[in-house]
């Protein structure tokens, strides 16, 4: 080993990522990865004293922390957003477009406009507009990543989940679209998650919070996506983008 390479593959000292939804369940394992790699990290969800409680986690490992409130699918909001993280950090290097809902609806022809409207924004809306204004940012300093957390629901969509299925899709495109415009500089990739047993699980029944139809069997522990994590925000994965990584057990 060369004494220029880092003493880890995802070593993440002297960045800043910025994790939406990181308050909790995959964010905020994510959020927490990064720091012990080395990052300080923005947290921002719709719940700023949640994200506070991340925050203070994050400075407790050593690192330093802000922690802003902002709905992702507000467009305003996120102009906010970047301009606070800006302003506190001079940077970003890493971004994760996590945050995201997947409200049940009673059928297709019962989901109100204000239903479908509240989806679509926070888990494509959001996103394009968060992505759009830091990665330009990432390409006028030195590069980096953007990470979109997308769904196996994408991939495999159920009737009654039409509207999250077709926002996260979208996602998984707007991977593609932003890899070629903010490349080469910066990576976007995508992980699509599969069923994890985060807080949104315990409203799940109890056959789906054990066992999946998939090939490990078992739901994922929200820590199991920290890997592909700091592999997609690292520079260990210098020569990954516009690639779709299934973290779901084999699903389906």
């Amino acid at each position: 080993m060369s004494t220029t390479e880092p003493a880890h593959p995802f070593d993440l000292t002297g960045k800043v990522a910025l994790v939406t939804g990181g308050s909790r369940g995959l964010g905020r394992e994510m959020a927490l990865a990064f720091a012990r790699a080395g990052a300080d990290v923005v947290i921002t969800s719709r719940k700023v004293g949640a994200c506070e409680a991340v925050a203070e986690e994050v400075e407790g490992i050593g690192r330093r922390a802000l922690a802003v409130g902002c709905h992702v699918g507000h467009w305003a909001g996120i102009d906010a957003l970047v301009e606070t993280a800006y302003a506190a950090f001079g940077q970003i290097d890493v971004l994760v477009n996590n945050a995201g809902m997947s409200p049940l609806a009673p059928s297709s022809a019962e989901t109100s406009e204000e239903l479908f409207d509240k989806v679509v924004g926070v888990n494509f809306k959001g996103p394009f507009r968060l992505s759009a204004l830091v990665g330009q940012r990432i390409v006028a300093g030195n590069g980096g990543s953007i990470i979109n957390v997308s769904s196996s629901g994408a991939l495999h969509p159920d009737p009654l989940f039409g509207t999250y299925a077709a926002s996260k899709a979208a996602l998984n495109a707007l991977t593609t679209a932003f890899s070629k415009e903010f490349g080469p500089t910066v990576r976007v990739n995508t992980i699509s998650a599969g069923p994890f047993l985060t807080d949104i699980a315990d409203a799940w029944p109890a056959e789906a919070r054990e066992r999946t139809n998939s090939s490990i069997g078992r739901p994922g522990q929200p820590e199991e996506v920290v890997t592909t994590a700091l592999y997609l925000a690292s520079p260990a994965s210098s020569y990954t983008t516009d690639a779709l990584i299934r973290v779901d057990g084999g699903l389906h």
